[in-house]
């Protein structure tokens, strides 16, 4: 049991057949979600029931079943709250009913959101995002997660992808193939920075896009020649002529900064307080069966700092 003075709230919403129940399912399963928490599933869909009693009382879970809009109301989920005393609650949101429905509701004294994340079928994502966009898009302006699932190899993943940052400059968007892997849909083309430039120079507000893209995609700047403004910071654990080459970032909190970054290879000597414009090579290397982005230095002179202290993460 967790020790909360809330009661976390998500919600899964989407479409009849986005693949909501199946996301549930996954989370009620997964033990680093799940630890013996009571959880209230409040399902808003017209339907039959999909959930199997023996594995909710497997995962210590009610189910409540609101099969028409007019039963969402603040009454009935003090009601809810009153009869179930849960410890967590997942709403299953049926898009149809309108985000603009939901937010009428006043949630019960403990309640608060946490997540929420909004699903799409690829296979009907067009079409209902040609004829109904309306209902597809303001569940997706909230999310913190976008997920569009059944992508199939021609599914225009960028394109969608483009559309979607419009509508949610900061949610996280993926794409979920049919074997289940996923990926964030980024080009080339969607970058900020010239990647068909000899030398890509990264400007100081693109540092946080190439440090996460460099993470995600590492294969993307194998061979690559990259230019960019950073600190050369000293570490024990790495050898003579390596060092580590960053900037300082805030990660949660202004008492968790630390240099976000690569380990870079060259002659420069490793000094915390300075500042330096870089030139250097990208080489992937794996470790420990991941691969990450070595730099490799070509060429540095001392520059002054950058205008902003600490990185900005920027979505692509």
């Amino acid at each position: 049991m967790r020790d909360l003075d809330y009661i976390p709230v998500y919600m899964i919403s989407g479409f009849i057949e986005s693949g909501k129940t199946t996301m549930i399912l996954d989370m009620l399963k997964d033990p680093t979600f799940t630890s013996g928490e009571k959880t209230l599933i409040i399902c808003c869909e017209e339907g039959e029931e999909e959930y199997d009693p023996d594995l909710l009382i497997e995962h210590n879970t009610s189910l409540a079943m609101l099969e028409e809009p007019e039963e969402l109301t603040s009454l009935k989920l003090k009601e809810l709250n009153n009869q179930y005393h849960p410890e967590r609650v997942i709403f299953e949101y049926n898009t149809m009913w309108t985000i603009e429905r939901l937010s009428r509701c006043r949630m019960p004294e403990g309640w608060e959101w946490v997540q929420i994340i909004t699903l799409a079928n690829a296979l009907t994502f067009e079409n209902y995002m040609t004829n109904m966009r309306m209902q597809m898009s303001e569940p997706m302006k909230e999310a913190d997660l976008i997920l569009i699932n059944r992508c199939a190899p021609d599914f225009r993943k960028s394109f969608w992808r483009k559309q979607l940052r419009a509508l949610n400059p900061s949610a996280t968007i993926l794409f979920e193939s049919p074997d289940g892997t996923t990926d964030d849909g980024v080009t080339d083309d969607d970058l900020p920075y010239d990647m068909k430039a000899d030398i890509i120079s990264i400007s100081e507000e693109q540092f946080g896009t190439f440090y996460l893209d460099s993470m995600d995609h590492p294969e993307r700047y194998n061979g690559r020649t990259v230019r960019l403004v950073g600190q050369p910071f000293p570490q024990s654990q790495l050898p003579k002529g390596y060092f580590f080459f960053g900037r300082y970032a805030m990660t949660c909190c202004a008492n968790d900064v630390q240099p976000c970054g690569w380990v870079c290879q060259g002659v420069t000597a490793p000094n915390g307080k300075i500042f330096i414009d870089m030139t250097a090579v990208c080489r992937t290397v794996s470790q420990k069966g991941q691969t990450m982005v070595m730099l490799q230095e070509l060429n540095s002179k001392q520059c002054n700092p950058t205008k902003e202290q600490y990185v900005s993460f920027v979505s692509v």
